[in-house]
Formats: structure tokens, C-alpha cells, sequence
């Protein structure tokens, strides 16, 4: 009873820490995805029961977070800050899981390490409080990896359904888990009635998964997502060229993007320390690479060591995760590797602390440091805002942007391009009391503008919506630029310069924060008539 109460105090602390951290931003309004998906389906829900959103264009995503966050508006009100920190006690809960795994594969200092470096993250950390799905789940993969390696399958069942029901693609799990049971257990002498539970339960949670996509066809016609969903997210993105890409760019998000280089070099560093020493009846200095580590793990298992039992599985899940998504996603988004990340961290430091122990602690304490920095720090190349806190910057300046255009006489006709055009149209979102005029266009490169004529709008609202920083590492090399272009779409935006001979326009506002910024444009007629 004193241990668990002694849990729920540190878990209530964590959650303390975690919010404290975060303070500054926790009534921030939505922010991108957020706005233009997750808050509205989730507010379907909280306003009629509905599964599958009216407010905004079906995706096919499972309903849970919706649902998680409908049950807390009733409860709590609606409100930015009752959202992220409802986001944020799941950021805990993963946390407070990652620990006890730890705890059940290394030890107690690699399981606080795992958790500071996971916690501390830029990606994590930033998106700890944001309205994703990827956050939930993180939590719950993570979860059914410490059910299944304690061989409690209905419990592993249980949380592999919530993580199929937070989002389709954990559904990358079960393939991983039969795998990893039926290695554990083929020369098992338990009965056919143990093993017909055992897999019932390990089929389980593609049930609700099948459930859900039937009941999506029955309403929607679709098996997942819409006609634009899945023209985006699958049909364009099934080339060679682009998946070979793709890959590289997940594996460097995953193994060196936001200073994850320093564990990574630490855990090669420490593995091949680990090959070197005496003593481990399954590896030899001389075997190969790939030989040591199937041996360590057919050893380890017999034996039942738990640590390479878990290697096995998050080795094999983050294998098939980064497949998958090399393979499917228009976006090539980093947040949407969440679900294995807890698992890097723990098999990073576990790796890294079989060096000496003074360079192992300096390893983690500067990866640590690393982290933080780059809360704040942005790289040299074009990055998804939510990576950092970059995310802050941007809702702030709109923020800005949004009281400006309010303040505004009349009711101008503002061009401008999502999700810019949600911010100002929709006062739910935090943004505008009042719903301002969108004229949307879809983005704001040369070709979006070709069409635009001159009097379909009275404002201009510009803003960064790509980072762009000088010296732009991509724009350095054609080559990489092309391929760029090609498979990733991406486009530089339009001189602001262009526009504003185009257009006859005249700045009337511009905020500008940690290299990105808003400009406000009037058309010169209008604004004269005005005056």
C-alpha cells in the first residue's frame, strides 16, 4: 500500500513538473492540425455524439482522442487549457510507463534516464500539450510492450485496442507481437487451452480496429479517410524513388534530428564496447554485427533476461514503423514516429550505459542539455513548426495578427491561406471573437497566386509558413532541391516583394518573432477609399 501510494505521489509530481514546464503555453490556441482537425472532430463529439466529424472533412482516424477530449470539455469546460492539459496527462502517463518498463528490462537509473531524455525531447516536449493522436499512441504502444513482456495478454490486449483506436497505423504492433510470442514460446510444453487464449488475446485488438473501419465505410463510403485523403496520403506517395527518400528522412528524424546524434554514437559506442567484453556465452568479438545480435537474443530469451527480449520487440516494431511510414503519408512529419520514440530512449541509454560510468553520465547530461537548447533552437533547413516551440512563435503571431485584422472597420474580404483562414472564421478556435471574411487560397507559392485576381480581396495576410532560414541548407544543393520538389512538394514562397507590385498593396502590420514573421497588405484603392 506504501509503494503505491508513494507511485501516485510521483506521478502526481511528474504531472506537476511536466505542467509547470509548459505554463507558458498552456492557453495558447490551436495551432495548425489542431485547428484544422483534431479540436473540431473532438468538438463534433463534445457537442452531438458524433464519431465522424461534420465540422471538418472526415480522415478516417479512430475516434478515441475525440472522444478523451469530449469526456473532459464535459467535465471541465471547454477551454485551450483544460485541452493541453488533458494532452499533458497522457504526456505523464507515457512517461510513468516508460519508467516501468525500464525498471522491468535495465535498471533504475537507465529508466530515469530514458524518461528525463524522452521528457526533455524537443519533439516530445513540444508535443506533450499539442492535440495529435501520435501522443496516445506512444503511451499505449508503450503500454502493451510492458503487458506483453510481463505475459499478461489480456492487459496487453486491452492496451493494444486503445492504441489501435488512438490511431489506425499501431496497428504495426500485432505482426511484432505474434512474432515476438510465438520466438518465446515455441518450445513451450503448455497446453493447447493456454495457447488458445494466448493468441484469442493477441488477435484481440483488431476488433475494434475492423469495427470501426466498417462502421467508416457504412457512413462515409470510404474505407479510410476521403477521395483528397487518400490521394494525398497514399496514391501520390507510391514511387520507389520517393519511399527510398522517405526512408532516409525518417531514419535521420529518429537518429539524429534535435541532438538525438549523441545517443546514438553513445549506443553504437556502447554496443561495440558490450561485444568486446567476456563472459556472454552468445557473442564473440569475431561474429558478425547482425550474427552477435540474433544470437543475443535467442540466448537471452532462453534464459529469460528480459532486456533483449525487449530489443527484439522494439527493434522489430520501430523497423516495421519506419516502413510503413516511408511508404504511406504525404507529410513526411516527425511526430508521427511518437510511438516508438519512448522505446529509442530506453534502448539508447541502455546501450550507453554499458560504457564506463563517467562517460555515460556525461553523455546523458549533455544530450539532456542538447534538448533543451533545442526547445528554442531551430535547424538550418525547412522543418514542421511543431517540432519546437517554434509552434509557440507562430500561434503568438497570429494571435497578433488575428486582433489586428479584428480591429479592422468595415468587413474586409482577407486573402490568405489555411490554416489561417480556419484561425480567422472560426472564434473557437481561440483566435477572433467575431468570424472574420477568409478569401482562401491554398498556399502561397508563384503558382497559388496565378489565378488570384485583384478584386477579390481587400486584405493580404501573409505569414511564414514554411521556415525558410538564411542559408538554407536545402537550397545549397539543386539536386537535393529537385528531389525535394518532386516527392516531398516542396516550394518556396512567393517574394513578398512580387506581391506587393502585383497587387498595388501597402503594409499595414507586420510582427515578426525569432525569424518568422506577418505581414499585413491593403490594396492602396480600398484602403483610399476608406480614408
Amino acid at each position: 500500500m506504501r509503494t503505491r501510494a508513494g507511485a501516485v505521489l510521483a506521478f502526481l509530481a511528474a504531472f506537476f513538473v511536466l505542467s509547470l514546464l509548459h505554463l507558458p503555453l498552456l492557453g495558447l490556441p490551436y495551432f495548425w492540425d489542431e485547428a484544422g482537425y483534431y479540436v473540431p472532430a473532438a468538438l463534433d463529439f463534445y457537442h452531438s455524439g458524433l464519431l465522424i466529424p461534420s465540422l471538418t472533412s472526415p480522415a478516417g482516424h479512430p475516434p478515441l482522442i475525440s472522444v478523451y477530449l469530449g469526456i473532459a470539455w464535459r467535465f471541465c469546460g471547454y477551454d485551450p487549457l483544460i485541452t493541453r492539459l488533458a494532452m499533458t496527462l497522457i504526456a505523464t502517463t507515457t512517461i510513468a510507463t516508460l519508467y516501468k518498463l525500464g525498471r522491468r528490462v535495465a535498471n533504475p537509473e537507465v529508466a530515469a534516464w530514458s524518461i528525463i531524455l524522452l521528457a526533455l525531447s524537443p519533439l516530445f516536449f513540444a508535443q506533450s500539450t499539442l492535440v495529435h493522436l501520435d501522443l496516445a499512441a506512444a503511451l499505449f504502444t508503450t503500454l502493451a510492450i510492458y503487458f506483453l513482456l510481463e505475459d499478461r495478454f489480456w492487459l496487453f490486449a486491452l492496451a493494444a485496442s486503445l492504441a489501435v483506436l488512438s490511431k489506425e497505423t499501431a496497428v504495426v504492433l500485432m505482426p511484432v507481437a505474434w512474432l515476438y510470442t510465438w520466438h518465446i514460446t515455441r518450445s513451450s510444453t503448455g497446453g493447447w487451452r493456454n495457447s488458445f487464449w494466448r493468441w484469442s488475446a493477441l488477435a484481440t485488438p483488431l476488433v475494434p480496429l475492423v469495427a470501426w473501419t466498417v462502421y467508416y465505410h457504412h457512413a462515409t463510403g470510404f474505407w479510410t479517410g476521403n477521395r483528397e485523403y487518400l490521394r494525398y496520403n497514399l496514391y501520390s506517395t507510391l514511387s520507389a524513388t520517393r519511399i527510398f527518400w522517405s526512408l532516409h528522412r525518417r531514419l535521420y528524424e529518429l537518429l539524429f534530428s534535435g541532438f538525438n546524434w549523441l545517443l546514438t554514437v553513445g549506443a553504437l559506442v556502447g554496443f561495440w564496447r558490450s561485444r568486446r567484453r567476456k563472459g556472454n556465452p552468445a557473442v564473440v568479438a569475431e561474429k558478425p554485427l547482425w550474427r552477435a545480435v540474433t544470437l543475443c537474443v535467442h540466448h537471452e530469451s532462453r534464459v529469460g533476461t528480459p532486456a533483449l527480449q525487449f530489443m527484439f520487440l522494439a527493434a522489430g516494431l520501430g523497423l516495421i514503423y519506419l516502413l510503413l511510414l516511408s511508404v504511406v503519408g504525404g507529410a513526411v512529419l516527425p511526430r508521427y514516429l511518437l510511438p516508438i520514440l519512448p522505446c529509442f530512449y530506453l534502448i539508447a541509454v541502455t546501450m550507453v550505459t554499458r560504457l564506463p560510468r563517467f562517460p555515460a553520465r556525461l553523455i546523458c547530461t549533455t544530450a539532456a542539455a542538447c534538448f533543451v537548447g533545442a526547445w528554442f533552437i531551430n535547424p538550418p533547413y525547412p522543418f514542421p513548426f511543431e517540432d519546437n516551440l517554434a509552434y509557440a512563435d507562430y500561434i503568438r503571431l497570429h494571435q497578433q495578427a488575428a486582433q489586428c485584422l479584428e480591429s479592422m472597420p468595415g468587413d474586409p474580404r482577407i486573402l490568405t491561406a489555411w490554416p489561417a483562414t480556419d484561425e480567422i472564421e472560426r472564434p473557437f478556435l481561440g483566435y477572433v471573437r467575431k468570424p472574420l471574411r477568409p478569401v482562401p487560397v491554398q498556399g502561397f507559392t508563384p503558382q497559388e497566386f496565378a489565378n488570384v485576381p485583384e478584386q477579390s480581396f481587400d486584405i493580404l495576410y501573409l505569414y511564414t509558413r514554411k521556415w525558410e532560414p538564411p542559408g538554407n541548407w536545402v537550397a545549397r544543393f539543386p539536386e537535393w532541391l529537385q528531389m525535394q520538389a518532386r516527392y516531398f512538394d516542396y516550394r518556396p514562397q512567393i517574394n513578398a516583394e512580387d506581391l506587393v507590385a502585383r497587387y498595388h498593396l501597402q503594409l499595414r502590420e507586420q510582427f515578426e518573432r525569432r525569424g518568422q514573421w506577418v505581414r499585413i497588405y491593403s490594396r492602396r484603392k480600398a484602403e483610399g477609399s476608406r480614408q
